[in-house]
């Protein structure tokens, strides 16, 4: 079950996903950050240089797809209700980018509501804007009785607006829209951390092992002349304990009893900090911080959500094996949570970017995992075709095959730098390799070219990666170029070589050194399942 999809999840969840098939869906769909959403990458060598690629943006603009999906509504292939609330939308905001938006949005949360079980739950991830909106096209899709909450995340600190002078109050919140498909759909209970100032005031006390813990009363609130008994020199309370001589000298032996120093005290129970449960989760969610800048969770998505944050969702409205998905999955940190709590999923991203730097956090958290990748070319007649659909697709998805960052210059201009690959030499500094991709023909002045790049960079290697079988022309161009020693060593690489899409499939590598180190390794998880289970008291 556990798949990632390539496409539009449009048409994904069209294609591929049966009706009540889904048990849980989170979704976080891009809308009005007014920038494109980027994976930035840290050039290893130290430089400030611009190497980031646009993922998608997050501009919902109407053109064709937009006006399809008017159309689609209008036809009367969709309740009635909800024709009417896009006209409503659509008279009252005009023809725009939100209103692009929200009939993309409304064909789309059909399909989903379409793919969940009775049972199951929606999660829709989105900000102030346009979360009004959403929750009108979401009471007439999963109906108003279906409506669980409007849940707050506090993603960060307010601190005003960044201008001059502030005009409104500081953005600090995420809304979550919380659905449920029926009445059938369970929650479970979920406990976040006690506020720091309460454990303070109440958990004063620390034990010789420095478990920190609180004093609870152990009288009983109505006589019992039954539990009336001296315990160690310590007189009883007036209406006797509230447990036996035989449970008492239990948690004696345990060290859950709190033994005043004089005896005219009364005996307390211990309770410990670390064995509460903490404070039940209500719909103001301010205890899980963002993924910050520093944050060892961090991989260089800028809307990358906490882990915790989705654990808690899958926690609270999903059981092991049940079957969770995230239709705009982004950098994957829903699959991710799924994974590790045990929980089958289903990820869906429109770009081929997204869907292979998922496919190394997964391997990093998970180093065993399985699943299958849907969409990806398997063969040259694939990639050909990919290149033909987009070929700004078929160069992400190319760079992708070598572990490289693909690389746009701030301008938008053609640098003749396509992907980026670093590494360090033996004595420990870093280097980096230029990726060029060529998906239609090209000629030995390319590889020349190419050459010129690498001196301009200062980058001791270089790879041109294509579509299209080399000439003997081009080849012998590239091996004129020589070949460069890594320095505190004897070992030698060629400084140009040509690489085609074919010899990946042959799985053939380009002669390089080790280029682990370009894209950011996700710490290793460890699932639910794999964890040592706690030890009752």
């Amino acid at each position: 079950m556990n798949t990632l999809y390539y496409g539009d999840n449009l048409k994904i969840l069209r294609k591929y996903q049966a009706d009540e098939s889904v048990d849980l869906i989170y979704l976080d769909p891009p809308f009005n950050s007014k920038r494109a959403y980027n994976v930035i990458f840290k050039d290893q060598t130290g430089k400030d240089e611009a190497a980031q690629i646009q993922a998608f943006e997050d501009t919902w603009s109407w053109r064709t797809h937009a006006q399809d999906a008017y159309e689609e509504i209008m036809e009367g292939k969709y309740p009635a209700t909800l024709k009417n609330v896009i006209e409503s939308f659509k008279g009252f905001l005009g023809i725009n980018n939100l209103m692009a938006y929200l009939v993309m949005m409304a064909i789309r949360l059909v399909e989903m509501h379409r793919v969940l079980k009775p049972t199951g739950s929606i999660y829709l991830h989105c900000d102030p804007t346009a979360s009004h909106y959403l929750k009108i096209l979401m009471d007439q899709i999963f109906g108003v009785e279906n409506f669980r909450n409007d849940i707050i995340w506090k993603r960060k600190t307010g601190r005003g607006e960044t201008s001059i002078k502030s005009f409104r109050f500081g953005t600090c919140t995420d809304i979550l829209l919380y659905y449920a498909k029926s009445k059938r759909a369970p929650l479970k209970s979920v406990y976040g951390m006690s506020d720091p100032s309460y454990i303070e005031k109440f958990y004063r006390h620390v034990d010789e092992n420095g478990r920190r813990f609180r004093i609870a009363d152990l009288s009983s609130p109505s006589p019992r002349p039954n539990l009336t008994y001296e315990y160690k020199g310590y007189k009883p309370p007036k209406n006797g304990w509230a447990i036996s001589r035989e449970k008492m000298e239990q948690w004696d032996e345990e060290g859950r009893l709190y033994f005043p120093k004089i005896k005219t005290g009364r005996i307390a129970r211990k309770r410990y900090l670390d064995e509460l449960q903490g404070q039940p989760v209500q719909n103001l969610w301010d205890d899980i911080s963002p993924v910050g800048p520093m944050a060892k969770e961090r991989l260089g998505y800028p809307t990358q959500k906490p882990l915790e944050l989705l654990e808690r969702i899958i926690q609270a409205s999903s059981n092991p094996g049940d079957v969770v998905m995230d239709p705009f999955c982004g950098c994957g940190t829903a699959v991710a949570a799924a994974e590790k709590l045990g929980r089958s999923w289903i990820g869906i991203d429109i770009t081929h970017l997204a869907i292979s730097l998922i496919k190394k956090r997964l391997r990093d958290h998970f180093p065993n995992v399985e699943f299958t990748t849907v969409g990806e070319p398997e063969s040259v007649e694939a990639a050909r075709e990919l290149f033909k659909q987009s070929p700004f697709q078929f160069e992400a998805w190319a760079v992708s095959l070598l572990g490289g960052q693909p690389f746009k210059s701030k301008g938008g201009g053609d640098t003749g730098i396509d992907g980026l690959l670093y590494f360090k030499d033996y004595q420990g500094k870093f280097h980096k390799a230029i990726i060029e991709v060529k998906g239609g023909g090209y000629q030995p002045k390319d590889v020349r070219a190419l050459g010129r790049v690498l001196e301009r960079e200062q980058a001791p290697l270089g790879v041109l990666l294509a579509l299209e079988p080399p000439t003997s022309g081009m080849q012998s161009e590239a091996a004129a170029l020589g070949k460069w020693k890594m320095p505190g060593s004897n070992r030698e690489y060629p400084i140009l070589q040509i690489y085609t899409i074919q010899d990946f499939f042959d799985k053939k590598s380009p002669d390089l050194p080790d280029t682990s180190e370009t894209l950011k390794k996700a710490k290793r998880e460890l699932r639910e399942s794999e964890k040592t289970p706690k030890l009752d008291m």
